[in-house]
């Protein structure tokens, strides 16, 4: 009786040994696991839409010219896969495979391309988010408003793409300009009635709620059409009525601002303060803003700015 106790005992204990060792196999092997997984970031994007980000992107597509200057801004220009058929800046954009129309991009070629991370912007239709996030890809929705808007979701592109440093720096060096700026127009008293016309049949402007009002704004202008928000047709009676002193205008309809009878009775046509400049500056949410806000400032007073480097 006495063996067999100590045999039974023996078997116990060696068991137990077994039952340890397989357990710290099993351990291991969950914790090997767990470490290979891909770390997922979630973030709330200008949707209101909670994104999940699956590790580092590294085929990026974007679906709007502002996101583009964005993305090489950053140094991810070799990350990025397809653009829309009007991202023109940097020249480098226009090498990547194009993928339609913002306003109408093609589903399939993006599918193709096999992203991990899609950027979409003001004007991707959101029928077309919401078609890209049911075939399972990544999409996450950018909508700027105003500058610090702006600078904000440059931010957050840089923490999705684990560019944190680069998107620091350069939201540091554009804020530094933006106050360069600001600090100026934030002393003057005489602050100019400003039309910014985007079309001109019909009337086309930017209201506030709008980066572009914020330019005037800040800029040391006053936007006549300020009470009314996003981008509104309007009458030419209410221009003519608001009389603007400075008239700043898309490339598309410069000409017409400066020789249509319908203004010359502004002060603007009659003082020759009827402006442009190059429209990716100031109709694109993206690092060059900061360039369309020291031109509207030099517009707006000549009389205290220089007229910007290109």
């Amino acid at each position: 009786m006495t063996c067999m106790k100590k045999l039974y005992k023996q078997i116990s204990v060696r068991g137990i040994n077994w039952f340890l060792v397989l357990l710290s196999i099993l351990l291991v092997l969950t914790l090997c696991s767990c470490g290979a997984q891909t770390p997922v970031n979630y973030v709330f994007d200008d949707l209101g839409r909670l994104v999940a980000i699956n590790g580092t992107p590294q085929r990026i597509i974007s679906l709007a010219p502002s996101n583009t200057e964005i993305l090489f801004a950053l140094g991810l220009g070799d990350k990025v896969v397809g653009v829309t058929n009007w991202c023109n800046y940097p020249p480098e954009a226009l090498n990547k495979t194009k993928v339609g129309d913002y306003a109408m991009p093609d589903i399939e070629k993006i599918a193709a391309l096999n992203p991990d991370l899609i950027l979409a912007g003001y004007g991707n239709p959101i029928e077309v988010v919401y078609t890209l996030a049911g075939l399972g890809l990544t999409v996450f929705g950018i909508k700027t408003t105003d500058l610090n808007d702006l600078l904000n979701d440059i931010r957050r592109i840089g923490e999705i793409t684990d560019k944190e440093q680069e998107a620091a720096a350069l939201t540091s060096e554009m804020a530094s300009n933006i106050k360069a700026v600001t600090d100026v127009t934030s002393q003057l008293e005489e602050r100019p009635r400003v039309f910014y016309m985007l079309w001109y049949d019909p009337l086309w402007t930017a209201g506030s709620e709008t980066f572009i009002h914020e330019l005037i704004e800040k800029g040391g202008g006053v936007n006549i059409c300020q009470n009314l928000t996003g981008y509104p047709i309007i009458e030419l009676e209410y221009v003519l009525a608001c009389d603007p002193e400075i008239i700043i205008t898309s490339v598309w309809c410069y000409d017409w601002a400066l020789n249509a009878t319908e203004l010359e009775s502004t002060t603007a046509r009659q003082t020759n303060r009827v402006f442009t400049c190059n429209d990716d500056l100031v109709q694109r949410p993206g690092p060059r803003l900061v360039k369309g806000l020291e031109w509207f400032a030099y517009f707006i007073h000549p009389e205290v700015f220089e007229e910007p480097e290109d």
